[in-house]
């Protein structure tokens, strides 16, 4: 009988992790994410040591992303084999890790239920910014991208998504605050403060209105290539080129074609790019060939490569593997099992604008688009309009809804036009307000959409501060959080 209270504990906790999960994607009823964080928050505090409250943000975060990222497991599968998606499940501990990790100072240093609360809540910002950073960043979810329905998500450009995940984990702790205190200070008035911070929210976003600026024709392409069957060479990527230079000739005058990330595979930096029909943005990959890259490159109507641009953020454990030469043995059994030579594409770190016929373009490849400070340094430096070659192809399932998302709060932050150029993902154009204009998003033959964004200029406050706002107000959650815990202790 001992053992069912043992298991409560877990199993609630991913239950509850798994709810807010359900929130990460951006449907109707995304932004009421706070619900399900402020039931995480209320039950982790209640833990009746430092070590129970880590315990339960364990569980709560392996729940969170289990579910979030179920998509990797069928990835897995498709790369290593059936079975072998349940590998996933370390990553999945280890985000828990993390915030058990984050947990356990705090909650040694604050006893009060009420307290832990609003320093979990500080905290849990401070960690989605932290995911931001290092050679393993791996910044999926953010709570912030939950606003994405809402007008809400407007308040990106004045401090990034991690305002809006300071908007979110405030509510949360507002709410769990409430229905743990049986003081006489503060019940009910930090709920106040978080309608209020909903009410100026909304209503600044619902006064935001699209930039003007002249219109940019462009070409994109939604290509439905097997990106395993490349990646192992059983697809050919002539043919890919081949079709989409059949594709690329329905431009028009004026118009910039987009071919998603290494759509041309080509060793070195070549001068020269025939295979393209410019002029135009394209990915390009080296193939194989020594020195390994993927970077964008502007092209112009003479197929010349007059601009380049390397990725500025590998994938952890996909383009960048942690002591490569090292553990080259143990990484080889991997290669012989799936075909793929692993390691090391070159990164870049410092994302430079595209110049192309007198226009400058922030063109940034695939997984670059989850990292606010590439578009933000890339709109610094005078790009017009967001470009984002990307290979979907590797996603299933919510993955794939997941990265445009992530996408399109670059465009609210940097108030930049974006277009989109993808394989087997979401190609279409999205405005300076995050909203999709025009896209294609399924189908299993090549497609090709005309868009017409916005050259746009100007500069965000969330350009010229970054995240610092976002922290600043997570750390000041974690002062009141001893402060609370202070007067809990005198009362």
């Amino acid at each position: 009988m001992a053992v069912v209270p043992a298991l409560s504990v877990p199993i609630m906790s991913a239950l509850l992790g798994a709810a807010l999960a359900l929130c990460n994607v951006p449907l109707p009823w995304s932004p009421l994410a706070f619900v399900p964080l402020a039931a995480v928050l209320w039950y982790a505090a209640q833990g009746s040591d430092a070590r129970g409250v880590s315990v339960r943000l364990l569980w709560s975060g392996v729940g969170l992303f289990t579910v979030h990222l179920w998509w990797l497991t069928a990835f897995l599968n498709k790369l290593l084999g059936t079975g072998t998606g349940v590998l996933a499940f370390a990553l999945f501990l280890l985000e828990g890790a993390f915030l058990a990790v984050m947990a356990y100072p705090l909650a040694r240093l604050v006893r009060d239920p009420v307290a832990r609360v609003w320093a979990l809540a500080g905290a849990w910002v401070i960690l989605e910014w932290l995911r931001f950073l290092g050679p393993l960043a791996f910044p999926w979810p953010t709570l912030g991208a939950t606003l994405l329905p809402s007008p809400a998500i407007q308040i990106a450009d004045l401090g990034g998504v991690l305002l809006g995940s300071v908007l979110v984990t405030f509510t949360a702790a507002s709410l769990a605050a409430f229905a743990l205190t049986r003081r006489p200070w503060g019940r009910g008035r930090l709920l106040a403060y978080a309608a209020l911070a909903w009410a100026v929210a909304l209503g600044y976003g619902l006064t935001r209105t699209p930039g003007s600026g002249p219109v940019q024709p462009v070409l994109v392409l939604r290509t439905p290539f097997d990106s395993f069957g490349r990646a192992s060479g059983y697809v050919s990527p002539e043919e890919q080129e081949r079709q989409q230079r059949v594709a690329s000739q329905r431009q028009t005058h004026g118009e910039v074609v987009v071919w998603s990330e290494t759509a041309i595979t080509a060793p070195g930096r070549p001068a020269f790019l025939p295979s393209f029909v410019g002029p135009g943005i394209s990915g390009v990959g080296s193939g194989g060939a020594e020195p390994e890259f993927n970077a964008v490159a502007a092209i112009d109507a003479r197929s010349n490569a007059t601009s380049w641009s390397d990725k500025s953020k590998l994938v952890p454990f996909g383009e960048y593997f942690p002591l490569y030469r090292p553990l080259h043995p143990l990484y080889a059994i991997i290669e012989n099992a799936i075909h793929i030579r692993l390691g090391g594409v070159e990164e870049s770190g410092d994302p430079r604008p595209l110049t192309l016929n007198g226009v400058r373009y922030g063109a940034y490849v695939c997984y670059d688009s989850v990292f606010p400070w590439v578009a933000r340094s890339l709109a610094k430096q005078g790009a017009q309009l967001l470009v984002n070659p990307s290979n979907d192809g590797w996603y299933d399932g919510w993955g794939v809804l997941q990265h445009f998302a992530m996408g399109r709060v670059r465009a609210i932050e940097t108030r930049r036009w974006l277009v989109r150029s993808v394989n087997r993902g979401v190609a279409g154009s999205v405005n300076d307000l995050g909203q999709p204009v025009q896209t294609v998003a399924a189908g299993e033959t090549m497609q090709v959409l005309h868009v017409r964004p916005r050259l746009l200029s100007g500069t965000t406050v969330y350009m010229r501060v970054g995240d610092l706002p976002a922290l600043l107000l997570a750390a000041l959650m974690i002062v009141y959080a001893f402060r609370t815990d202070g007067r809990a202790r005198r009362w």
